[in-house]
């Protein structure tokens, strides 16, 4: 299959590994941005593969970890009421909030349904004008254009019974809040090539200029990840910090001009809360004033509910990259995929699920030590 076969082979992958190793000469520290890349890496071993001094540390780039707590009581809260029909992906439905998940709501009477598109949701609204139907719109860059698309036509259609509960983060943001912590060691980033495929390159350039690291846009696929540190290395070890593109076939440095005329025209950045992180400025998108309407927040009046994190849970670490899940004390135990305390558990792009699904039970092995290459398939 075109993109899929020609990106996970052995040969070309045992290449570009030898070339990292050739390259790197010094001990460097590279977050991959995206759950989806951090997945991708856990399975096929990449991490395992690499050189001792290129650590890869996994960063917040799972929209579903970094919902904050208060958003899913708020949603809980709605998906709870009589009359609602409460709309959403699934991977948020065992997401717990301080005391159920929406699969206990729905347990207990709520009208929760799985779709797989806001239009689904619009659709629903259309079949069901005495119901509430509300959208849980969460994600970054990537999954707004088509939750803007669905309030963009609720209003042209004339459809009052529907709305969205927003939680949209942005990731540029993100990687400043990073840089700027005062326990940061990333030295470079993986950028996410899906979130680049809607938003172009743009606002990279000035990030990997003002903290001096190399930003490069990759793909999810073995020799996407491998082609991205390989050029994140090559830029380290002489001293640049560019953004370089190592996804064209998916990400043009315009991004998608019609996706970005849509968010432009439905959402306004905001401030926003990441679970486990805090409050970062200007990281997420809202409703604009002519599609507030629209916001489920204010239209079910659940602004006001707020919530702290529980102390057990370490899920904003390993969001920040300053543990890797096996270092919480919780991890296996006392949280495991039937028993999340927090999102990186169960969200499909979480870090702590994705240690866990592909047994990486153990704590980090001491420093200095690798399992042997001969050992590892880095295309499964």
């Amino acid at each position: 299959m075109k993109y899929i076969e020609e990106f996970n082979d052995p040969e070309r992958a045992r290449r570009l590994l030898d070339e990292i190793h050739a390259t790197a000469t010094r001990p460097w520290a590279l977050m991959e941005v995206c759950g989806g890349q951090t997945h991708s890496i856990i399975r096929h071993g990449i991490d395992q593969l690499l050189p001792e001094r290129v650590e890869l540390i996994h960063g917040p780039g799972c929209p579903v970890c970094v919902t904050p707590l208060e958003v899913i009581d708020k949603a809980l809260e709605v998906a709870a009421r009589p009359g609602v029909i409460f709309c959403s992906f699934g991977d948020m439905l065992r997401v717990p909030g301080t005391d159920r998940d929406l699969f206990r709501v729905k347990g207990e009477g709520g009208d929760v349904r799985v779709v797989y598109s806001p239009l689904d949701a619009l659709g629903l609204a259309r079949e069901n004008p005495d119901r509430e139907v509300v959208f849980f719109a969460i994600g970054f860059e990537t999954t707004a254009p088509a939750n803007a698309m669905a309030v963009h036509q609720a209003r042209r259609l004339g459809i009052g019974n529907f709305s969205l509960l927003v939680s949209h983060v942005r990731v540029p943001p993100a990687i400043e809040a990073i840089m700027t912590a005062p326990s940061c060691r990333v030295q470079g980033f993986l950028a996410a090539g899906h979130v680049c495929s809607v938003m172009g390159t743009a606002e990279y350039p000035e990030l990997a200029e003002r903290h001096r690291v190399p930003v490069v846009v990759t793909g999810f696929e073995p020799l996407d990840i491998l082609e991205g540190i390989r050029r994140a290395v090559h830029q380290l070890e002489r001293g640049e910090h560019r953004v370089e593109n190592a996804y064209p076939r998916a990400v043009r440095d315009q991004g998608n001009p019609a996706a970005l005329r849509m968010l432009e025209e439905v959402f306004e950045i905001t401030d926003r809360n990441w679970r486990g992180i805090g409050r970062i400025p200007a990281s997420g998108w809202r409703l604009a004033d002519a599609f507030r309407a629209y916001d489920a927040e204010h239209r079910f009046d659940v602004g006001g509910i707020r919530t702290e994190e529980p102390a057990v849970c370490r899920a904003g670490e390993v969001l920040q990259g300053l543990i890797k899940p096996t270092e919480c004390e919780a991890f296996g135990k006392a949280c495991t995929p039937r028993t999340p305390l927090g999102a990186t558990m169960v969200s499909s792009e979480g870090a702590c699920a994705a240690y866990h699904l592909y047994r990486r039970m153990n704590a980090p092995a001491p420093q200095g030590s690798r399992v042997p290459q001969e050992e590892m398939n880095p295309v499964g």
